[in-house]
């Protein structure tokens, strides 16, 4: 018998009028089926469909989440991250139900590490059986389908019911999350969950996740303060600059001249940018007619010209992370990293900047020897497919499958696209 009926809302787990007993077959019949044969289970919800299929090339169906952080380690970081100023909020809005008895209230990072789990002790025990703990790896990689994990990867608030969890032993519980984002620069910080019974399956659970992360990102956003212009251009094919209380995003080109400009305080001649975004197809007349649609969007009083230069300093993304290496501390680095500077531009300048800084945090992840920041390279997009760091985890891990599986599937599929070559 197929699933009958989807929710019109895709992030809600239940429709109205569902039976949550049947439902909870219904899902776990396509879930023994998914294992069994590994195909996309009809009339399921496609966020948890992909969710499933993900897990699936990472981890086995009876996995537990690893512990990733633990003592003074995690009393660190959590104190260190920006979710800390908010936790006084989280309890306000989502505490009462925490202390019911009957849901648990947890915190965690942009890479799914718990950070804050709360409730009542009898609840807290229960889920501490399956690892649900301060300290533990709750992306999708390392626990399956899951509120929070599966939350940051689709970046939208959500629910996962029962079944619908990859691992099974997850199975018996419920749980509703949002992620939360850093108002000024919209970089992911992480996400806020509430866990329980099958009975959090329901719209108003939901909503009022989803108004407590969005009253975080409310409380997060400082007031003006006289710091300057910033532009944010990390993880992101268009860069989006900051003044004030305002925020402007930038066309490519646009965003590939402003970084330019931020790191070459100096100036640069029209030819010197024409090479920087065009290689031997320089246009410096292109050049000046896009330095006078910059000078339009951003303000006569930013960009001065003969060499175009900035006429204040303009913080950047990219230079936070340069400046945090050059500090000697790779953990903030990688925490400010929100992935490949303007991924989908080919311009020569914009491409070395992205290398250069690429290059520089893979080595500071690798030379510190970190199990941590090297499991947490490895859980992003762009190191998924990092065969040295995988190698380099894998041996600071040597019992974890994952790593040694992933190495393995890497170390194939390189072997198969390396040119053939002839005598």
């Amino acid at each position: 018998m197929g699933l009958e009926v989807l929710p019109v809302n895709p992030w809600l787990a239940l429709t109205p009028g569902d039976d949550p007993a049947e439902r909870i077959r219904q899902v776990g019949r396509a879930h023994e089926r998914f294992l069994a044969e590994r195909t996309r289970p009809d009339l399921m919800r496609p966020v948890v469909a992909e969710s499933w299929a993900r897990s699936a090339a990472w981890i086995g169906a009876d996995s537990t989440a690893p512990i990733d952080l633990c003592d003074d380690e995690l009393e660190a970081y959590r104190a260190a991250h920006p979710l800390a100023r908010v936790m006084p909020l989280f309890r306000d809005l989502l505490g009462g139900l925490a202390e019911d008895g009957e849901h648990i209230l947890a915190v965690c990072d942009a890479h799914g590490r718990l950070l804050w789990v709360e409730g009542n002790a009898g609840t807290l025990r229960g889920a501490a059986s399956m690892n649900f703990v301060p300290g533990a790896r709750w992306d999708e990689a390392h626990a399956g389908t899951n509120a929070p994990g599966t939350a940051l990867v689709v970046d939208h608030a959500l629910q996962i019911f029962a079944t619908e969890h990859f691992s099974r032993p997850v199975q018996r519980w419920t749980c509703t999350a949002a992620p939360i984002h850093d108002p000024g620069t919209g970089r992911l910080l992480g996400a806020i969950d509430v866990t329980g019974g099958d009975h959090l399956a329901n719209p108003h659970s939901l909503a009022l996740v989803r108004a407590t992360a969005l009253a975080a990102e409310a409380y997060l956003r400082e007031p003006p303060r006289d710091t300057g212009p910033a532009v944010a251009a990390l993880g992101r094919d268009e860069a989006v600059f900051i003044s004030g209380n305002i925020r402007t995003k930038l066309g490519r080109r646009h965003s590939e001249l402003l970084i330019l400009l931020t790191t070459h305080p100096e100036g640069r001649t029209a030819d010197q940018l024409g090479f920087d975004l065009y290689g031997d197809d320089l246009n410096p007349v292109t050049v000046r007619a896009e330095m006078s649609r910059l000078r339009r969007i951003l303000g006569p009083e930013l960009l001065d010209s003969r060499p175009y230069r900035l006429r204040y300093t303009v913080r950047s993304d990219i230079g936070t992370v340069a400046e945090l290496l050059d500090r000697g501390r790779p953990a903030e680095a990688l925490q400010h990293y929100s992935g490949p500077l303007l991924p989908g531009s080919d311009a020569p300048g914009i491409v070395r900047l992205r290398r250069l800084l690429d290059d520089r945090l893979r080595a500071a992840i690798l030379t510190s020897g970190d199990r941590r920041l090297l499991q947490t390279w490895l859980g992003t997009p762009h190191g998924a497919d990092d065969l040295e760091l995988w190698e380099a985890y894998a041996a600071r891990t040597p019992h974890d499958p994952v790593a040694s599986r992933r190495v393995a599937e890497l170390t194939r599929e390189y072997a198969c696209n390396v040119p053939a070559t002839y005598p």
